[in-house]
């Protein structure tokens, strides 16, 4: 690893089907290397990437399919609100509206 660059701990990836799941699930998580390999694979596959190290801290531990605890809500919410930002820029360019 280079000199400078920020070592990431821990990576945790989200997903919220709203018409099944009562909270947002943990899809995959992992900590050092795992967690470098998620975050290629998601940048890989033109997943976005939002860096909450809290959360990702809070969240590792958790099986995948677990839904996210509670105290968690308001966190997760925040990564959500930037996902959909994020789908209308995207549907705003694909238009021509942007």
């Amino acid at each position: 690893m280079s000199r400078g660059r920020r070592t990431r701990r821990a990576a945790v990836a989200l997903g919220y089907n709203p018409e099944r799941d009562p909270a947002p699930r943990v899809v995959a998580a992992g900590q050092g290397e795992l967690a470098e390999a998620l975050l290629k694979a998601a940048r890989a596959h033109g997943v976005p990437v939002r860096e909450e190290p809290g959360l990702a801290e809070a969240l590792v531990g958790l099986a995948p399919g677990a839904l996210i605890p509670p105290e968690m809500y308001q966190a997760a919410a925040s990564v959500l609100a930037f996902l959909w930002r994020l789908e209308e820029e995207e549907s705003a360019e694909g238009s021509g509206l942007a």
